[in-house]
């Protein structure tokens, strides 16, 4: 990641601007999908190292890849080009961004150079879909790596590289749900609140390749998962929604989730008597654990928000700060992280607690928004807003609200800074934090400021880091 893209107006006139960018490309790099691959996927002829362990490819007639998220494109370029010329055929399904930045789909061409060889591939497939409201992209898509899986035998091997996002890119309704109805569900589910694991537990009963369903398609093939986690702790059974992985959640629980945000009633007829019925087990559960289906399945995780943030600290011990991981377990509204971060940022600046200046102070997870207006903005861009009161008037104090994957919320925005200068700023200009806040308009707040942080894709993700930063005698 070039620093460069990250740097904002506070940031630019700051001499400490260019160092955080620095910490903040470091954590970004760190969680590079197709090194993160390239880690744990290697070949030295026809042996096959998945972590631990080890694959002879002549025991295969086919290798596949197939998968889905927001990293989806580097991570299927990094594991054909280990592959080589044992990939067999392919699909991805993954985030289509517009505005100039579109994949290039159709078919993926890749110059492979090995000891003799060189070879041009041409069986890798990507369909771009629509995120984070599915759509018939990437319904079409599903239908393909469905079509794929279910040529697969026991003498071939599947990878599947799995990446956030991939619970709305890979989408395959059920029998009796239409996609517009779960694209409905989706967006009730998104403005009340509800967090990943609660949409996800939905998900995985309304999906037939969420839950283990795309390992019960691949079977009896055998499978490797590699994992770009975002979600907050790993569970592999909610990082997009578990297409590989036993599910631990049932349909009574689903169900639970409607009821728990008050949203039955609107939540459409079909859904609400799918669960109901599935409850009364009337429909088959997802795949559990011991299912003899996932018997031949090795799922790995290889990037993480706490390797993120390791990177960022490490980076910013490098550039002389004092450092300390608050958490990677960060779940609240938005705007209440902002206010405890923005607390944090105060304590220190009264008493040095708790670290001394320079400080970085980093947290990591995934807030939740609940509208309450028709805004603009994302998760990051609101705790930041949030912290501006609680910030001002702190001198070389900085707090940064950053979603690794680019993008925060339907915004073209990663997030934003805020300073103990931005509520002066904004007050010079007629902005009210408090109306931008009560509104959820984050976004035009922090663009009269030249403040939000617009890196663009980065083509990772693994949740959101918050920095804040206590400056003091750095270069």
């Amino acid at each position: 990641m070039n620093p460069d893209l990250l740097l904002t107006a506070s940031l630019r006139a700051a001499r400490w601007g260019a160092a955080v960018t620095r910490i903040l490309a470091a954590a970004l790099d760190a969680v590079d999908p197709a090194a993160a691959v390239h880690r744990y996927l290697r070949r030295d002829g026809d042996l096959l190292r998945a972590g631990d362990r080890r694959y002879d490819l002549r025991d295969f007639e086919r290798v596949f890849v197939v998968g889905t998220g927001k990293a989806g494109a580097p991570m299927a370029r990094a594991a054909a080009e280990v592959l080589g010329d044992r990939l067999a055929g392919g699909v991805m399904v993954v985030k289509g961004y517009g505005d100039g930045q579109k994949l290039q789909i159709a078919e993926c061409k890749l110059q492979i150079e090995e000891p003799n060889l060189q070879s041009t591939i041409y069986n890798l497939q990507f369909v771009e879909a629509g995120h984070p409201i599915p759509d018939e992209r990437g319904v079409a898509g599903a239908r393909q790596i469905a079509q794929l899986l279910e040529q697969a035998t026991e003498r071939d091997l599947v990878i599947a590289l799995i990446s956030g996002g991939g619970s709305a890119l890979l989408t395959l309704p059920p029998e009796g749900i239409t996609l517009a109805e779960l694209q409905k569900l989706t967006n009730i589910l998104l403005r009340c609140g509800a967090n990943i694991n609660e949409i996800n537990t939905l998900r995985k009963h309304l999906d037939q390749v969420k839950g283990g369903g795309l390992a019960r398609l691949a079977h009896p093939a055998s499978m490797i998962t590699l994992v770009l986690s975002d979600v907050v702790g790993s569970p592999l059974d909610v990082i997009a929604s578990g297409p590989t992985v036993p599910d631990t959640s049932s349909f009574a629980e689903a169900y639970a989730v409607l009821e728990r945000y008050g949203v039955v009633a609107e939540a459409p007829t079909p859904i609400v008597d799918r669960l109901r019925r599935g409850m009364a087990g009337q429909i088959a559960e997802t795949l559990k654990p011991g299912d003899p289906r996932l018997a031949r399945v090795h799922n790995l995780i290889v990037g993480s928000n706490p390797q993120a943030a390791a990177a960022a600290l490490a980076a910013a011990r490098k550039h002389g700060f004092n450092t300390l991981l608050l958490t990677t377990f960060l779940q609240a509204e938005a705007r209440e992280a902002g206010r405890m971060l923005a607390a944090v940022a105060r304590e220190l600046a009264s008493t040095g607690q708790p670290l001394p200046r320079p400080a970085c102070i980093i947290a990591g997870g995934e807030t939740t928004v609940t509208l309450r207006g028709s805004g603009r903005g994302g998760r990051n861009q609101e705790l930041a807003l949030a912290a501006v009161p609680e910030l001002a008037g702190l001198p070389d104090m900085a707090l940064i609200a950053l979603a690794t994957d680019g993008g925060d919320g339907p915004t073209d925005a990663a997030g934003a800074v805020a300073t103990g200068a931005t509520l002066e700023r904004a007050r010079a200009q007629g902005l009210d934090p408090a109306a931008y806040l009560a509104r959820n308009d984050a976004y035009p707040f922090f663009e009269a400021l030249g403040d939000l942080l617009r890196p663009g894709p980065t083509e990772t993700n693994v949740n959101d880091l918050v920095f804040v930063f206590a400056f003091k005698g750095i270069a």
